[in-house]
């Protein structure tokens, strides 16, 4: 039997809260909440969580901080932005930051449950897959442990977030073929969205910086023109 998926939301609207915890509860989730950010984050840190669910604007620690926090984290948890922070600017940066997906308020409690579920299955579908392929992927000096979640460059363990491994570690799986923004929006964020293109290009840099020997002149992930970006199964040219 399929244990119940823990929730923690952080929400300093007590009304907004609640109605959060029943819908959450109807669905089936076992939900705990946090009225302020320092004690959502003393939560998020004694628990084994399947879903954090959090508000930008908190007293205490704020929602950015706790998500960046959240990120440096052994076990990934999927994380759902809620806000009245509706701009591009702040959707971007959570999004960057690590977030899986943001949801403007107000919003509703259908979406934020079915967008919920739809992270849950893709977390679940991960996991499997990475015990699946439980065998290591290396190329050219490159090393990826999907189990273990790390990645070595000439034996040295490499400095990535969650996210910036689930990029590389799809890439290197499928060399040699291009992906647009959005495709890779859609096969390693799980959505894709107009407008969140621009997180694709913050982590293929941020990659870059950590892979290649020459970030400006890279040869592992390579631009290709009006398409989108691939990842070189012999890393011996350049950007073409």
């Amino acid at each position: 039997m399929e244990r119940t998926k823990r929730v923690l939301v952080v929400e300093d609207d007590a009304h907004i809260a609640e109605l959060l915890r029943l819908h959450l509860a109807e669905e089936g989730f076992a939900v705990e909440h946090a009225a302020d950010g320092d004690a959502g984050m003393r939560l998020l840190q004694m628990g084994q969580w399947d879903l954090l669910v959090l508000d930008l604007m908190l007293p205490g620690i704020d929602g950015l901080e706790i998500c960046k926090r959240a990120r440096t984290m052994a076990h990934y948890v999927p994380i759902i932005i809620i806000s009245a922070r509706s701009s591009e600017v702040h959707r971007i940066l959570g999004l960057e930051l690590g977030a899986d997906d943001y949801l403007a308020k107000p919003f509703s409690m259908l979406e934020l449950a079915a967008r919920a579920k739809a992270l849950l299955r893709r977390s679940d579908a991960l996991a499997r897959n990475a015990r699946i392929e439980a065998g290591q992927l290396e190329c050219h000096g490159l090393t990826l442990d999907p189990l273990a979640r790390e990645a070595r460059l000439g034996g040295h363990l490499l400095d990535l977030t969650p996210r910036e491994f689930d990029l590389l570690y799809f890439f290197a799986r499928h060399p040699e073929r291009a992906f647009s923004r959005l495709q890779l929006l859609n096969e390693v964020w799980g959505y894709s969205h107009d407008g969140y293109e621009h997180t694709v290009n913050t982590h293929i840099n941020r990659l870059r910086a950590k892979i290649e020997a020459n970030p400006a002149a890279p040869k592992r992930i390579l631009t290709v023109w009006g398409r989108g970006y691939k990842f070189a199964a012999n890393p011996g040219g350049g950007e073409p």
